[in-house]
């Protein structure tokens, strides 16, 4: 009867327990203010070594800015009797210490600079010899990976550095219905330490965090949630108990054809 009595309660427990939303993004938003303050609206990344920067420089002085640019390519296509001309974006890569070789201008110092500041740098220095220059800074290696439950995992590039971590998951194709939506963990290399960051993504407060916006070779891992974790142990241990068994039997198998063979 004791026990009887007790059942209600267990049910209520399990109950409430299982009404627990956990799949559902940022669930304490409500609708009285419709305005998420603390976002960062104006946020560039910063460069840093292993970046590879397209260049460009124009001017209504062609001939004083050619120094600056890598000169067209030319190709005649297979079937055409006409040559075409490409444009190509000078490229440079960030040195370890933070530096490129640019034309004239000599070594310079660029890692921590936003790609805004390192194009009004260049202009300064190239106003020096061509008028009104206008110079174009673009990184074209940015990378994020996102691994775990996702759809889609895997390494997302992008031209657009300004990359937040729902950008990423939207990329991936969303977390899966097994992915923790409280336990997303950014890893990032910063000043050459490993650091990270775990996200909770049912809560509005992912917009305020100094993580939001991804830097070049951000990695995401989103985890898996207790029952993917147990479907998962269960079968790696079914197939283990299945090759012991199969094993086995091969064994039992070429026993039993050893014996058959010695009594004839």
């Amino acid at each position: 009867m004791l026990l009887l009595a007790a059942l209600p309660a267990v049910f209520m427990m399990v109950s409430c327990r299982s009404s627990k939303n956990t799949v559902s993004y940022f669930q304490d938003m409500t609708t009285e203010n419709n305005v998420l303050e603390g976002v960062e609206s104006n946020y560039e990344v910063n460069i840093t070594s292993d970046d590879l920067l397209a260049i460009s420089v124009s001017s209504i002085d062609p001939n004083a800015i050619a120094i600056f640019n890598l000169p067209a390519t030319t190709y005649l296509q297979p079937g055409q009797d006409e040559i075409s001309t490409t444009p190509v974006l000078q490229s440079y890569l960030v040195d370890s210490e933070g530096y490129i070789d640019f034309p004239v201008l000599g070594r310079l110092h660029v890692a921590g600079m936003t790609r805004h500041e390192l194009a009004e740098y260049l202009k300064a220095g190239i106003s020096k010899y061509a008028k009104d220059p206008l110079v174009t800074v673009n990184i074209m290696n940015f990378k994020v990976s996102v691994l775990g439950e996702v759809n889609k995992p895997g390494t997302i590039s992008i031209t657009n550095e300004r990359m937040s971590i729902l950008d990423a998951l939207s990329m991936a194709g969303d977390l899966t219905i097994n992915g923790m939506r409280d336990r997303v963990t950014l890893y990032r290399d910063e000043n050459g330490k490993k650091t990270y960051h775990v996200f909770d993504l049912t809560s509005s407060d992912v917009f305020k965090s100094p993580y939001f916006y991804l830097k070049q070779n951000d990695v995401i891992y989103v985890e898996p949630n207790k029952a993917r974790r147990s479907n998962a142990t269960y079968s790696q241990a079914a197939q283990f108990n299945v090759t012991v068994a199969s094993t086995v039997i091969s064994v039992v198998s070429i026993i039993t054809s050893l014996c058959i063979s010695l009594i004839k």
